[in-house]
């Protein structure tokens, strides 16, 4: 997988998250997932301390390192000259994060075999594992002794999105399937070893989790010197998307001024608007009404996919992302709306299953009976 220098997971001494966010490697260590996992603490059975048992036993990123060792991931390494696929960092950085930090960075129970484990997400646990279980402790002080603030959503979409979005297009070209970053739907389909205290905030984190895979985006096509179509009708997809969701509030950044076409796009420009509106939208009190909003203005595009200037495989990235919103917003309503509009919503994703496939008049036509069925 390829990395973004915003969001880089263990490389240099650098574990995920995004910008001002980063936390940087000093004398911490990592231990590893076995410090995490007695029955006294994250191991047991209870409610309250099974968190290791849900990873280790349900959670596919335990089983990312396992991924390496696959004949698929043998072949892809043989395609591109890696050697082995379990110690090239190319591979690592996202399946076995430990396997790229130094030995005097972590203790030996700290395998590349636990593939991405709990300090890959909590960060390095030398500095809080002792202190963290204090009752005195608030969620402030767990976080300047050096865990990761993962109850801002800006900061678990930084800490997520690299891997789940960011792929070299060597990689890419090799059959790597591709990557398509949704914080929400992808937080709610993970075994959850985590409670939120809020459980309406949904179509908040879909729509940070857009801007910062925007911005991740960006941040590629900026430093490629030959540029994939593929990629390029991927990021202008963004960046049309989240046009249409405009500014839900008066204190957002705007992205009206990013070109969505690749010959006039300034990809630095759009790499700043898409941070900077992620960390709006993550400093927001999020509403019902911003919910109904950005469905309202979603499904009014159908226009937008009867325009012949635009190519087929751009209006099906549009569609891909499209889709993946409504889907998101749409389970926030009440669970009766909820229900009827369910068939049309499958209907829409079976229709971007095939992006060689895609037919845009037909997906304007279910986009218009959706926008009916809404009653916004």
């Amino acid at each position: 997988m390829g990395i973004s220098i915003l969001s880089a997971i263990f490389i240099a001494g650098v574990i995920g998250a995004s910008g001002a966010e980063l936390a940087t490697v000093g004398s911490e260590k990592f231990l590893g997932a076995p410090s995490c996992s007695s029955t006294s603490c994250h191991g047991g059975a209870g409610e309250k301390n099974n968190q290791n048992l849900i990873w280790s036993k349900l959670d596919f990123h335990s089983r990312s390192y396992a991924t390496l060792t696959s004949a698929r991931s043998e072949r892809f390494a043989e395609v591109l000259k890696l050697g082995d696929a379990t110690k090239s960092a190319r591979c690592t950085t996202c399946h076995a994060p430990f396997q790229t930090v130094e030995e005097k960075h972590r203790l030996a129970a700290a395998k590349p075999v636990q593939g991405v484990s709990c300090e890959t997400c909590h960060a390095p646990a030398e500095n809080w594992l002792r202190s963290h279980t204090r009752p005195d402790f608030t969620h402030s002080d767990r976080v300047a002794s050096g865990m990761r603030d993962l109850k801002s959503l800006y900061v678990r979409a930084n800490t997520c999105v690299a891997c789940h979005q960011t792929l070299d297009t060597e990689i890419s070209a090799a059959g790597h399937p591709d990557l398509l970053f949704e914080l929400d739907g992808q937080s709610v389909s993970e075994p959850k070893h985590w409670r939120d205290a809020d459980q309406t905030t949904g179509p908040q984190s879909w729509l940070i989790g857009q801007a910062v895979a925007l911005r991740e985006l960006s941040w590629q096509l900026s430093r490629e010197q030959k540029r994939d179509e593929n990629l390029v009708a991927r990021w202008s997809a963004l960046v049309w998307l989240l046009q249409q969701v405009g500014e839900l509030d008066s204190g957002f950044p705007t992205l009206k001024s990013v070109s969505f076409k690749a010959e006039t796009a300034d990809f630095e420009s759009a790499q700043k608007a898409s941070d900077a509106l992620a960390r709006r939208v993550a400093e927001t009190t999020w509403t019902d009404t911003m919910t109904r909003t950005c469905l309202t203005r979603l499904s009014q595009t159908a226009a937008a996919f009867q325009d012949p200037k635009t190519a087929t495989k751009i209006h099906a990235r549009r569609a891909e992302r499209l889709v993946l919103g409504l889907d998101r917003l749409i389970i926030r309503l009440e669970d009766k709306q909820a229900k009827e509009l369910d068939p049309a919503v499958r209907s829409l994703f079976k229709s971007v299953q095939s992006i060689p496939d895609f037919q845009p008049e037909a997906f304007a036509k279910e986009i218009t009976q959706l926008a009916d069925k809404l009653r916004l």
